[in-house]
């Protein structure tokens, strides 16, 4: 059984706790809760019973724990869970439909096609994440 994490993230004026645990060789499933004020607002539950033969399956486990543990935490600031699921933004141009942009560019509001953007290898989501881990443990 690995140690797991636990993550209090205040949230819109509430905090909210994220626990992630391992139950361990017998029952080898990783499961995540989302609470707020000791009430359980959603699980996710993952079988590693595939990985537990292999020889580094605690490096993968731990990967698979830290993984989960952050979906749920953008889950949360994305709204799923407290009923505030954001919507997509509308394009600021009516005209020009987003099926027309191709992937990684923009348009300007004149409907010309903007240089494209770079990618970053880790977004901010996960920078925010992983410094929300670190300082809560």
């Amino acid at each position: 059984m690995l140690i797991g994490y636990n993550t209090n993230v205040p949230y819109k004026g509430e905090i909210y706790h994220v626990q992630t645990e391992d139950s361990g060789l017998k029952s080898p499933v990783i499961i995540t809760l989302l609470y707020l004020k000791g009430t359980i607002l959603a699980s996710k539950k993952t079988s590693y019973s595939d990985l537990v033969a292999s020889p580094d399956y605690k490096e993968k486990v731990r990967e698979l724990m830290k993984e989960q543990h952050k979906a749920m935490l953008r889950e949360l600031i994305a709204g799923k869970h407290t009923g505030e699921i954001q919507s997509p933004a509308k394009p600021e141009n009516e005209n020009i439909a987003p099926e027309n942009t191709a992937l990684g560019q923009t348009q300007d509001n004149a409907g010309k096609k903007a240089e494209p953007k770079t990618q970053i290898a880790k977004s901010l989501d996960d920078i925010l994440l992983d410094y929300i881990i670190k300082r809560n443990k």
